[in-house]
């Protein structure tokens, strides 16, 4: 007997190739059978006008210390994603010395826009090293399936600890590094992940200690994968870093490296298109490079208080260690005004680019503000007759900084948008799931793929689209038997409408450790998800008492 089976159902099975309607039966966690099931089954549901995928990988999220105190990884199940990939960035919190917590909590603070009150009340630190890591997230258990990446930041705060963020590694710290690399990929590691990014800073503005790594380190780290035989390298690069230079680093460790965050900015509407070409060309030297782009316009809620897209300024970098009052006078200053205009009119590149009319007042301190709420910046400073950023920084000060803003600031064009998912050499991404929790919630990317790109836009079909969510990710991971509908392989499946589904509008909870918020976004359309056979969400959210049915995946396809 099945333990569930599907009849009537549209099967989208994440090849690529046309879907068909067909019944599929799932028994001890895998597809056992796919067209005309005539087996009986403890569970059987009717889904008709309903279709049926593989569950989507998530290859860039930021659950590492969320899974310790929720090994759901909420709300990612609930958004129809199955197996998901964290550690992203180099931002991971094993390994790590006891002596150095506190530290790394500081620095995930501010790099990734997270509660200090809720990671020191939530991370479970019983471990050390990154096998340890895995072996207690294995022996809790996971919702969602798992696979991480061992982080550069960590690895080298391990080795360096207090000059981790000050200076270069000596040829003996490197070896130690590169030990530690090649212990965690036996352990069960995905790959290795770092960043070159300069908006990346911990604490006090002080850059993220992999950001300190010269070009020797760079090599031996990244090669360590070659005497594996496996692994999948990645890297957020700087605006300005050459695609040739980290395909040097791909090319000596003969492995595939996935490059972010190829985002759109209308400063240099051509920069992306610049790098997945230099990206398709190495393709062709036989180096496997991939850009990761986002489906989701890159839209954050914040306040002057922890203003995370203006943290890439160079003029910003002393105001974050200044004391409240220093800050706020600063704020206030006309030199420090002229400074920062001076820096995003100089035609570099940073995530915040001063598209006024995308900028809103989402929600304002003071009730007598209340008619600023939903309005542009633009139309705002025009009414006041003030420069935009002086009339942002005005309002702000007035209200204590205590108002919330909503910025567009990159990849609003969305017809660039639509040809960067076309690229062959493009893997969906950039999700941040677990990470930025104050200021975004795209953990529904897929949904919103689904929703908007595949029924509203018609920019892909629904079997590329399903196929650009899972198996191709499953493949460029080495994730085995996933990512894919087939007898044998395990059933991680989302069962939605293609007539409604999508992704919600967010909204603000205060559910994290410490009563603490995040953004949240719910599903819509969504029918029930699956994880290796056994349901844990459904159109309402994670089920109450959902099974931890995920696996810590630490075996991957050599490729």
């Amino acid at each position: 007997m099945l333990d569930i089976r599907f009849d009537n159902v549209t099967i989208i099975d994440g090849t690529g190739e046309p879907g068909f309607l067909a019944s599929l039966g799932v028994k001890d966690g895998r597809i056992a059978e796919i067209g005309t099931v005539e087996a009986l089954a403890i569970e059987t549901i009717d889904c008709s006008g309903l279709c049926l995928m593989p569950g989507i990988v998530d290859n860039h999220t930021h659950y590492d210390a969320q899974v310790t105190w929720d090994p759901y990884c909420n709300p990612s199940p609930a958004l129809g994603v199955t197996t998901l990939v964290m550690g992203n960035c180099g931002f991971t919190i094993a390994p790590c010395h006891p002596s150095d917590r506190d530290i790394t909590m500081r620095n995930l603070t501010q790099v990734e826009g997270m509660s200090i009150d809720a990671l020191q009340s939530g991370i479970d630190w019983s471990f050390e090293t990154f096998p340890e890591y895995l072996d207690m997230l294995e022996g809790r258990g996971v919702a969602p399936n798992v696979s991480c990446f061992v982080g550069h930041s960590s690895v080298r705060t391990y080795v360096l600890q207090e000059d981790a963020s000050r200076r270069a590694a000596t040829s003996k710290e490197v070896e130690s590094m590169r030990a530690i690399v090649i212990e965690a990929m036996e352990a069960g590691a995905c790959g290795f992940a770092t960043t070159r990014y300069p908006g990346h800073n911990g604490e006090n503005g002080i850059p993220m200690p992999s950001r300190l790594a010269d070009e020797a380190e760079m090599m031996s780290l990244s090669s360590a994968l070659k005497d594996l035989g496996r692994g999948v390298l990645m890297m957020t690069k700087s605006f300005d870093m050459a695609i040739s230079d980290i395909e040097k680093l791909s090319a000596a460790a003969e492995r595939p490296y996935l490059i972010a965050a190829l985002l759109h900015s209308h400063l240099v509407p051509n920069k992306t298109f610049s790098d997945l070409s230099a990206i398709r060309e190495a393709q062709a030297r036989g180096n496997r490079l991939y850009g990761a782009v986002s489906p989701c316009p890159l839209t954050m809620d914040f306040s002057f208080w922890s203003p995370y897209p203006l943290e890439g300024f160079s003029c910003w970098k002393p105001m974050m260690s200044l004391n409240a009052d220093a800050y706020k006078a600063s704020l206030a200053d006309p030199v420090f005004r002229k400074s920062f205009m001076d820096e995003l009119n100089d035609g570099e590149v940073k995530v915040f680019s001063g598209q006024w009319d995308k900028i809103h007042v989402a929600q304002v301190g003071n009730p007598d503000n209340l008619v600023f709420e939903g309005k542009s910046i633009a139309v705002l400073a025009d009414e006041a007759k003030k420069p935009p950023f002086d009339f942002m920084l005005d309002l702000a000060l007035e209200e204590n900084l205590e108002t919330m803003f909503t910025a567009t600031i990159m990849n609003s064009d969305e017809d660039a948008v639509g040809r960067m998912m076309h690229d062959e050499n493009a893997i969906i991404s950039l999700s941040d799931a677990g990470a930025h929790l104050t200021f975004l919630c795209d953990a529904g990317f897929g949904l919103h793929v689904l929703g908007h790109w595949v029924r509203d836009k018609g920019i892909l079909s629904l079997e590329r689209a399903v196929h650009k969510l899972t198996l191709e990710p499953a493949r460029l991971f080495g994730i085995k038997n996933r990512g894919y509908i087939d007898k044998g392989a395990w059933a991680d499946l989302l069962l939605f409408d293609p007539k409604t589904v999508n992704r919600g509008p967010s909204h603000r909870l205060h559910d994290l450790p410490a009563g603490a918020s995040r953004l949240t976004t719910p599903p819509i359309g969504v029918h029930g998800v699956w994880v290796n056979g056994r349901q844990v969400a459904n159109g309402k959210g994670v089920l109450p008492q959902a099974p931890l049915a995920g696996q810590v995946i630490r075996e991957y396809d050599s490729f």
